[in-house]
């Protein structure tokens, strides 16, 4: 047959991966160049173009460090408290804040606080970018995917936000890495996700439906220890403020009649907020799709344990962005990931493909289509899910774990 096309998924993916490093450096350079020609640096702690700090969230991380040592380390849970601090610092005006972190978190922020807000941003930065860095080079081995990941929208968001899912994503990664070679380590890097809790809330799903007693026991054993190390340094009522104070004000956030967070949300919650339906309502749905990824982890790693443990992790990924209405646009860095370790991976068929590069856009889809109130890209999420638990059920060819 002369003249025909042949069809090469190959031959795709490979083309997949250039045009994603490519991509991914002309974003980097375009976002990089516009955030510092619109930042004014003319401050002790710059502010960039929207007003807010350079660094954005890494203030309340910071904050979290300056107030581990005082008297009364839980007060900025009053949101009302907090502003009037911030205002103190920054001058009035600044845009409302909030404590959203557990208090656990000023075990880590504690050294920071120490430094100015400017050392202090950049000694996180680059800790946060080298961990990653290290991290990902030992499991993507194509240096096009491994650009792609660093240079990734959610990557450069989480930099510019001055945000923790760096050193969260490598702990993920370390996580499925480890988990049946070594259990004990496995258990203790998720007992450390308690810092940031929305991005494990089902791990013990899957370490029960998968009978990995040896890392459930070491993670519970872990978190324990961290919530009694915190209320031992820094006073049991800390828990107690987080918890009367802290989460109230976070319920608050997602339920803004506003919208005005709702584009850099990535969830079903969200979504359905951005378009106007009740909290009551859009939560409703959200706990649909959350009950659909908790049964999903259930099946997959209950009865396909020993299946392709890439597929295996980007399910968990994927599942565990449906599963929470309260989730930020970097904090799909570990999606993205695995997204791209089932490219490396070459036996994606053309929907598989379509899913790796819808899940490495998601952030800016969000933006762009939240910042108009149009729902959509928090399904992606959900239906790369359900695209990878039909793979499970075919796919029996295995593919090597990991390094």
């Amino acid at each position: 047959m002369t003249g025909a096309s042949v069809h090469d998924p190959a031959k795709e993916q490979r083309d997949a991966a250039r045009a994603l490093a490519l991509l991914s450096l002309f974003f980097f350079l375009l976002v990089a160049g516009a955030y510092l020609y619109t930042a004014n640096w003319g401050q002790s702690i710059p502010r960039d173009g929207t007003s807010l700090v350079v660094g954005r969230d890494f203030l309340n991380f910071w904050m979290y460090g300056r107030t581990a040592l005082t008297p009364d380390p839980s007060r900025f849970y009053d949101a009302v408290t907090y502003n009037q601090e911030l205002a103190a610092l920054l001058g009035a005006n600044y845009p409302g804040q909030n404590w959203s972190y557990p208090p656990s978190i000023m075990l880590l922020a504690l050294p920071f606080g120490q430094l100015t807000y400017l050392q202090a941003l950049l000694c996180w930065t680059v800790l946060g970018a080298a961990l990653f860095f290290v991290v990902a080079r030992r499991h993507l081995n194509d240096p096009r995917l491994l650009l792609a990941l660093l240079l990734s929208p959610a990557a450069v968001l989480c930099i510019i936000s001055g945000q923790s899912s760096l050193i969260t994503v490598a702990i993920l990664i370390g996580i499925f890495a480890y988990l049946d070679h070594r259990p004990i380590v496995a258990g203790v890097l998720i007992g450390l996700l308690t810092l940031k809790p929305q991005l494990g809330l089902l791990f013990p799903v899957m370490l029960m439906a998968s009978g990995r007693w040896r890392a459930f026991a070491a993670a519970s054993v872990m978190s324990i220890a961290i919530a009694a190390v915190t209320a031992a340094l820094f006073g049991p009522q800390v828990w107690l403020d987080f918890v009367l104070k802290g989460l109230p004000t976070n319920n608050i956030v997602m339920a803004d009649p506003d919208g005005i967070a709702t584009p850099f949300y990535p969830t079903i919650f969200m979504n359905m907020r951005g378009v106007g339906a009740g909290y009551a309502l859009a939560m409703a749905v959200q706990l649909c799709f959350s009950a659909a990824a908790v049964a999903a982890v259930i099946w997959a790693f209950r009865f396909c344990r020993d299946a392709n443990p890439r597929v295996l992790m980007a399910l968990f990924f994927a599942c565990s962005i449906s599963a929470v209405p309260y989730l930020l646009s970097y904090d799909t860095l570990a999606l993205t990931f695995a997204a791209l370790m089932l490219l490396e991976a070459g036996k994606l068929d053309a929907l598989g493909l379509r899913f790796v590069q819808l899940a490495f856009w998601l952030p800016i889809l969000q933006i762009g289509f939240g910042t108009w109130h149009i729902p959509g890209p928090a399904l992606i999420a959900p239906a790369f899910a359900a695209y990878l638990v039909l793979r499970l059920r075919v796919d029996a060819s295995p593919v090597p774990a990991p390094a």
